[in-house]
């Protein structure tokens, strides 16, 4: 049974082991600090931070997405910002992404932030086969400031 909620205090291991195999998809290390910081930001009040969804199946953490709500220069409402999703190897291809991404439909929705957007890596090949079908694909080219 997969069942999708918000992150709790009591979700840091699990959150934090979630993130890291995340992170390293991506080749990409962070210091402690960085996780403390982000973990107490996901659980506060700040209508700023972003927030977390944790996926379960039978009651074990198996995935994870964090969102934001920000403000859109073209736009009276609040757009939704989807950062991060992941879900464990041994629970893809059974609906965690999917359902993980509807949650965060819902949350913008409530929130009336109906525009909600991601980015992706190119050769991210088989989430894209699911983003094709949840989402729809731009045009837009990302840059960012040189290191």
């Amino acid at each position: 049974m997969m069942h999708v909620r918000p992150l709790t205090a009591d979700d840091k291991p699990e959150w934090a082991r979630l993130w890291r195999a995340y992170l390293a998809f991506y080749d990409t290390d962070l210091p402690q600090d960085i996780y403390d910081t982000y973990f107490g930001r996901l659980l506060g009040d700040d209508p700023q931070d972003f927030h977390c969804l944790i996926a379960e199946v039978d009651g074990k953490p198996v995935g994870l997405t964090h969102y934001v709500f920000h403000r859109h220069g073209w736009k009276v409402e609040n757009t939704c910002y989807l950062q991060d999703l992941y879900a464990d190897p041994e629970v893809r291809g059974k609906g965690i992404g999917r359902a993980l991404i509807k949650a965060v439909y819902k949350a913008a929705d409530t929130a009336g932030a109906p525009s909600v957007y991601w980015l992706t890596q190119d050769f991210n090949t088989e989430a894209r086969k699911l983003y094709d079908r949840v989402g729809e694909l731009t045009p837009f080219v990302k840059y960012a400031r040189p290191s």
